[in-house]
């Protein structure tokens, strides 16, 4: 990596931080500057505006999840392996992506509006498809119950799952018991079974 691409990604890092902690919105690319401890106009040598550098923490992050899905998906096990292999590869994901997830948790609003964020509804639109897919899958084959909503499903698992980053900074659970209890609550259920 050169000295060029490492200060590029350090910014990246820093910004994404200064998403993640204040909101994609309100962090000036000025802050930004001084988290770095460059010149406000230093940050446009490697970036020419502040949604470029929301872009590259986003894409890294959907990019990262999508190929994850996609192998899942394409795996050819059956519905329930396939979303587990989902929930453990996005449990790893998210973590290592907190900013985006951040961003799009906290911005949507501002993102869902800006036609440069377009990409956006467009990869979460994949997401959300692969899901289903492998919800109506499993209550096809039986795997599932035949009474489930898929979409709501997906909806509430999703968003389940995407809490746990907040937890994991500082907090008492490791990443995989997080994704143990979740598929377990998942698949299993609270109800006690004889």
């Amino acid at each position: 990596m050169t000295a060029t691409s490492e200060r590029r990604a350090h910014l990246v890092l820093l910004a994404g931080e200064l998403f993640a902690e204040k909101g994609f919105r309100a962090t000036t690319v000025r802050e930004i500057a001084d988290a770095a401890g460059i010149l406000s106009g230093s940050l446009y040598h490697h970036f020419d505006s502040k949604e470029s550098i929301g872009d590259e923490i986003l894409t890294s992050f959907l990019n990262e999840v999508l190929e994850h899905y996609r192998e899942a998906a394409a795996s050819g096990a059956g519905p329930r392996e396939v979303l587990e292999r989902i929930v453990r590869s996005s449990t790893g994901t998210l973590g290592h992506h907190r900013a985006a997830v951040t961003m799009l948790q906290n911005d949507w609003s501002y993102f869902s509006k800006q036609p440069r964020f377009g990409y956006l509804r467009t990869a979460l639109h994949e997401i959300e498809s692969i899901w289903i897919t492998q919800l109506e899958r499993g209550m096809k084959t039986g795997a599932f119950r035949s009474d489930l909503n898929p979409k709501l499903t997906y909806r509430l698992l999703r968003d389940i799952l995407w809490v746990p980053v907040h937890w994991q900074q500082g907090g008492s659970w490791k990443t995989d018991e997080v994704v143990s209890a979740f598929l377990r609550l998942v698949f299993e259920g609270i109800t006690k079974t004889d």
